[in-house]
């Protein structure tokens, strides 16, 4: 029984954790191309937002902002599928980056959907609401408990996204025990949750401060970089404590580690569709309604 598509095509090697900063760039630069092909695909998305935003700076008027739904719609699904291709690579296992993001994206469209509005809907409220607090504190001190409060608030909800996507596109959980894992991971795996926001820090600063230089890079390296970080530092933590315990708690054994069994010296041509089964199976959905 499959918990997850894995996406094990052209696998070479059994997955492994992987760590430190060397063995990061030593995968990444292996990948870098298909990483930067990955990038401006996942780029694609946010065009209609730019262009809308150009209308509006141009015309005056609000509707060309309507071009901005196109990009809440697909940005849910477009990211599970980055976060899917990205996932598969910091595990050395390959992937085929148009065919594989184009099926994530329809097989987590429904998720993926629900989670960009949510997004949309919370970045909109944090936009409005941490400006007009900080106004208000300038002459109501006690207006600091709400902003502090606030402020926290959209830090845990932005670390929950290293892990949201992931989930989205790694498992068959609902899109609310999704939510609830992601909450409850961010402070177990606080060290990879940190480091993988300093990362988005440093990187959304050097964005920021070199714009609009930095537009130029924007459709070939970050995006997909700052996935990769993601995946790298989040997925095993992840499997640690939400794939694994499923498996464990049946008695059952991961389908990730099957290849552990091989020969490191054996390579594997062909896809396993076990790994690979559809995830509408009527009587699968049914054995996994219990997964946490």
């Amino acid at each position: 029984m499959a918990y997850g598509n894995y996406g094990s095509r052209g696998l070479a090697k059994p997955p492994r954790e992987k760590k430190g900063i060397v063995k990061f760039f030593e995968i990444y630069s292996r990948r870098f191309w298909k990483l930067m092909e990955l990038n401006l695909i996942y780029f694609v998305i946010f065009v209609p937002l730019l262009v809308g935003w150009w209308l509006v700076s141009v015309m005056n008027s609000y509707a060309p902002l309507a071009l901005g739904i196109i990009t809440v719609i697909a940005f849910g699904p477009a990211t599970a599928a980055l976060s899917k291709i990205c996932r598969n690579y910091s595990q050395e296992r390959n992937a085929f980056v148009l065919s594989d993001f184009f099926e994530t994206f329809k097989k987590c469209f429904t998720q993926g959907l629900i989670m960009g509005i949510i997004d949309a809907i919370f970045i909109a409220g944090f936009i409005v609401a941490i400006p007009a607090y900080m106004t208000w504190a300038e002459t109501d001190s006690f207006m600091y408990v709400p902003f502090v409060i606030t402020l926290s608030f959209m830090i845990v909800f932005f670390m929950m996204h290293f892990y949201i996507y992931l989930m989205i596109a790694s498992t068959n959980l609902s899109l609310v025990k999704i939510l609830r894992n992601s909450f409850f991971i961010v402070p177990l795996g606080l060290k990879a949750s940190i480091y993988t926001m300093l990362v988005w820090l440093v990187i959304g600063t050097f964005v920021v401060f070199l714009f609009p230089y930095s537009f130029f890079i924007l459709p070939f390296l970050p995006l997909s970089f700052l996935g990769f970080v993601d995946a790298f530092n989040c997925y095993p933590v992840i499997r640690k404590y939400v794939i694994q315990p499923y498996y464990d708690q049946r008695g059952e054994e991961n389908p990730e580690f099957s290849y552990l069994k091989k020969n490191e010296d054996e390579t594997v041509f062909s896809d396993n569709p076990e790994l690979d089964k559809p995830v509408d199976d009527k009587k699968e959905r049914k054995k996994r309604k219990n997964i946490s």
